[in-house]
């Protein structure tokens, strides 16, 4: 009885609930697809409001702005080598092992209506377009937006005001932390729904999607996976054990969080619940409030995965040569648009489409070939996107001994922390 109350379990019991719908009914489960917008959208309306009562908070606590952009510098510094590490694994394994080699697809026989919707968002952003892109029309258009990073942008602006205020500014960050508190209570009420958001999420994958699409492009998925989960264990597992942290426990200890983003295919969904999970293992609120809503633009280690994974695919399946060169040159074109993946539905397809485009190396109408198995491979992606991050916070509050060493140990260390 008591593991019925926990909500990972809830959450897997909604996933194969939703799987055996979708498979005996697929067109009743494809018609289950409001449940897990809506649990989506639900999430999405409390995110900004976390971030800034979070982030506020916690760097208002600082008192020194000098710690603020030495975290943030760090933390951008760690984005960047772990990102370039995961396009550079990428681009390995599917040059070495070639699923899309000898398929010899016609590009004449493609549906490219399907994919015209996904074409006509994509465009490509040059630096100062991404950056001024981080500034909000308004104060308050931050929020309603849903921009990560705009909000992020409006919280740090806010704390620094408030530190400079001194003492005059100490109620206000007081009364901050109280609405921090109804904000997350507000969190848990919004995660009971989670099951069921999982299992419309899965019933319409399933449905909508079924096997056909999993056997037709088996090779790549399972290549795809293969490299994520060898993402995770290897080089982040590495990573997290230089930090003194076993990832197998960490997997454990944000099991809940890794459900709900396989189910839904959207890290947004636990942005808030990971933040308050990272804070309980002992990392300091200041360090998770810029690291996470940062990383979420800036360190997408999965969405790197998959951009590499599925260009070189298509490049593969429609005979389009691609050298060291063109590789070289298609992962430094990555290295930008991924930063822009955040926050967009379909964003890493949208991503996709807009890096084909700006290369001209691959044919941008191939995208049509993966549309069928992108929710699937989207899976994995978010669930690497979420390790990636967690990782990240826990590496950076190390750097800057922002962490109880002992709580976690207990949690999800092993061996000594230092």
């Amino acid at each position: 009885m008591r593991l019925l109350k926990q909500l990972w379990f809830q959450v897997l019991a909604g996933m194969v609930i939703g799987a055996a719908l979708g498979w005996l009914d697929p067109g009743l489960g494809a018609q289950m697809k409001p449940f897990g917008d809506g649990f989506i959208a639900l999430v999405r309306m409390i995110i900004g409001p976390v971030i800034f009562c979070t982030v506020v908070h916690g760097v208002a606590g600082m008192n020194d702005m000098r710690r603020v952009g030495r975290v943030a510098l760090k933390a951008l510094v760690y984005f960047e080598l772990v990102t370039t590490l995961a396009l550079a694994l990428a681009l390995l394994a599917v040059t070495l092992l070639k699923p899309g080699a000898g398929m010899n697809v016609d590009l004449h026989r493609l549906d490219v209506h399907a994919v015209a919707g996904y074409v006509a968002q994509a465009h490509q952003q040059s630096v100062p377009d991404f950056l001024l892109h981080i500034i909000p029309t308004t104060f308050v258009s931050a929020f309603v937006q849903g921009e990560v990073l705009q909000v992020l942008l409006v919280s740090v602006l806010t704390a620094f005001a408030l530190t400079a205020l001194g003492e005059k500014g100490r109620p206000m960050v007081d009364a901050i932390e109280s609405i921090a508190q109804l904000i997350f209570k507000i969190v848990g009420f919004i995660m009971w729904t989670a099951p069921i958001g999982a299992f419309g999420a899965i019933a319409f994958t399933v449905g909508r999607f079924g096997a056909g699409s999993l056997l037709a492009l088996g090779t790549l998925l399972i290549e795809f996976y293969a490299v994520c989960l060898l993402f995770v264990i290897v080089v982040l597992g590495l990573i997290a054990w230089r930090a003194g942290v076993n990832i197998f426990r960490l997997m454990g200890a944000i099991r809940e969080e890794l459900l709900i983003v396989a189910a839904t295919t959207s890290s947004e969904t636990v942005l808030p619940r990971l933040m308050q999970k990272l804070k309980d293992l002992g990392c300091e609120e200041s360090v998770v409030g810029l690291v996470i809503p940062t990383g979420y633009s800036f360190n997408l280690d999965g969405t790197c995965l998959y951009l590499a994974t599925a260009a070189v695919f298509l490049a593969q399946a429609t005979n389009t040569p691609l050298g060291i060169g063109r590789q070289l040159g298609l992962m430094a074109v990555l290295l930008l648009t991924s930063k822009g993946a955040a926050g967009v539905a379909g964003a890493a397809f949208v991503v996709l489409a807009a890096t084909l485009g700006s290369t001209g190396a691959i044919p941008v109408a191939s995208i049509a070939l993966i549309l069928g198995i992108h929710r699937l491979m989207a899976e994995a992606l978010t669930f690497v996107n979420v390790m990636g991050n967690a990782v990240a916070t826990i590496v950076v509050a190390r750097w800057e001994n922002a962490v109880d060493a002992g709580r976690l140990k207990a949690a999800v260390g092993f061996g000594r922390l230092s």
